[in-house]
């Protein structure tokens, strides 16, 4: 391209000179000289600096053989023209530089702006683009567009690790150094300090929580990616489309989150609902069978049998009923805190006796360190709380196993522990059996809804204080309640005595 442009100033040069000679009888060689300047601006205009010099070097030869006495020698009469060639070619050389200057200005101005252009189209593109898929194929093809090559964007599953990209016409990209970029967040591939003999610049996207992606780009012609405007350009195309990959994942985020929450909002809806239409019937059945159950005269022993039966699967279903009622109103915020500033060791005595029938045949011991502060909670919901770890205690160990209740002081927490030596919790369980309606793998076959310690985490979090499970010192299963201290009132001052005058 470079010759051919030389080799149209050079043949500019001499056509014109030999256009320009018939006028040399009618102008004077002052005219002559603007009408080569003149052809010298058009070359420097249209064709370079380089052709602009050449068709001035040869403009004033062409003057000095065609136009200067003698004509058609290079020979100089006058020694006077000398300075009219020297002016000739200096005014050439400096009208081609400056417009050569000029004319490299407007296409780098043209070339700018065509960038800017095609970063606008890519951003309009990618913010109307709502899914994932859509903003790969719209950042595969610009990029494959503007930098003339084939591009691929190699997207991660949800160990971390890149999937390869559909197969592509003249694309093959290398995973692992696409992994390397994609752990590293660090460009590498071609032109880089990693891999730079690679057939691929392999560019991570980066966004501002953190990496989406890597994109893969294997250009016609290698030099173009060395032109910094040009990696520029493309280290903004990357930028552009990790930010379009994190919005549509926060935006899937937000619609399943929202998706979520409505579906939350109708099973507590629905729990209460049904849990308060079904406490009713629940009730009466609860009150029949024990009626039967006290009937004078005593009924037959088959009879009396199916009556107690049906007592107690009343009251387990009434107590499965009234969990379900709890849940629904804890998660709705309409259970409202009684808070009072009392001592543990009586809500624990409370428990203990409640759950009296259920831990016949345990061993159920105490540890209640001496001289606790008094705490500020709900008497009621606290013995709530102490009912539901019993009775699971007592449900998932067999007869005879230890149980133990333990408070002390930890810092500026109260530790309140219910400790067993059953079966325990399973291995990665600890935290999954605190949500509702699930349970472990050990108790599909005992009764329940898996609502319990749901209801535990829901009103000791409602007290300022955290839950947890984890494996006993016994081996069994140990739920650790942590609540705050606080500041206790400071107790009245006594009253004065009164002395009585005899």
């Amino acid at each position: 391209m470079s010759v051919k442009r030389y080799a149209i100033a050079a043949a500019t040069s001499v056509g014109a000179a030999l256009l320009f000679s018939p006028l040399s009888g009618m102008l004077d060689l002052a005219n002559i000289v603007m009408l080569f300047l003149l052809v010298v601006l058009l070359v420097a205009y249209t064709l370079g600096r380089g052709p602009s010099v050449l068709a001035t070097c040869l403009s004033v030869g062409c003057f000095d053989f065609f136009y200067v006495e003698p004509r058609f020698t290079f020979a100089i009469a006058d020694l006077q023209y000398l300075i009219t060639f020297a002016v000739m070619l200096s005014a050439g050389l400096i009208t081609g530089h400056l417009t050569a200057g000029l004319r490299f200005q407007a296409r780098v101005a043209a070339q700018r702006e065509r960038r800017a252009r095609a970063l606008y189209e890519f951003a309009r593109e990618l913010s109307g683009a709502p899914q994932v898929e859509q903003v790969v194929e719209t950042t595969r093809a610009v990029i494959s567009r503007s930098f003339d090559g084939e591009a691929s964007v190699l997207l991660p599953d949800a160990d971390g690790r890149l999937q390869a990209p559909p197969a592509q016409a003249g694309m093959a990209p290398d995973l692992g150094v696409a992994q390397w970029a994609f752990d590293h967040a660090a460009a590498a591939g071609m032109d880089t300090d990693t891999l730079p003999a690679s057939a691929c610049l392999y560019l991570p996207l980066v966004a501002p929580m953190r990496c989406r992606g890597v994109l893969a780009i294997a250009p016609r012609q290698r030099r173009w990616l060395s032109i910094p405007e040009q990696r520029r350009q493309l280290d903004t195309f990357a930028a552009l489309a990790a930010i379009a990959l994190e919005r549509v994942h926060y935006i899937e985020v937000a619609q399943q989150a929202l998706l979520d929450m409505e579906s939350e909002r109708l099973r507590n809806s629905l729990l209460a609902a049904l849990s308060h239409d079904l406490r009713t019937p629940l009730t009466l059945l609860v009150g029949l069978s024990e009626s039967l159950l006290r009937a004078r005269p005593a009924l037959p022993a088959a009879q009396h049998d199916t009556a107690a039966i049906l007592h107690a699967e009343a009251r387990r279903m009434t107590a499965l009923v009234a969990n379900l009622l709890d849940m629904a109103r804890i998660q709705s915020g309409q259970v409202q805190l009684d808070l009072q500033w009392q001592a543990i060791e009586e809500v624990v005595g409370t428990a203990l006796a409640i759950c009296a029938p259920l831990l016949e045949g345990h061993a159920v011991s105490t540890a209640i360190a001496p001289e606790l502060p008094l705490l500020r909670f709900d008497a009621v919901l606290l013995e709530r709380v102490l009912c539901n770890l019993l009775e699971n205690a007592a449900k998932y160990t067999p007869a005879g196993a230890r149980i133990e209740v333990a408070a002390q002081l930890h810092g500026s927490r109260l530790r309140l522990t219910v400790a067993d030596d059953g079966p325990g919790i399973a291995a990665g369980q600890e935290q999954r059996i605190f949500d509702k309606f699930a349970r472990g793998e050990k108790e599909s076959a005992k009764p329940g809804v898996g609502l319990g310690l749901a209801i535990c985490r829901a009103i000791v979090e409602a007290h300022g204080g955290h839950i947890e499970a984890a494996r006993s010192a016994w081996g069994g299963a140990q739920f650790t309640i942590w609540l705050p201290l606080g500041q206790p009132p400071a107790p009245p001052p006594p009253e004065p005595s009164i002395e009585m005058e005899s």
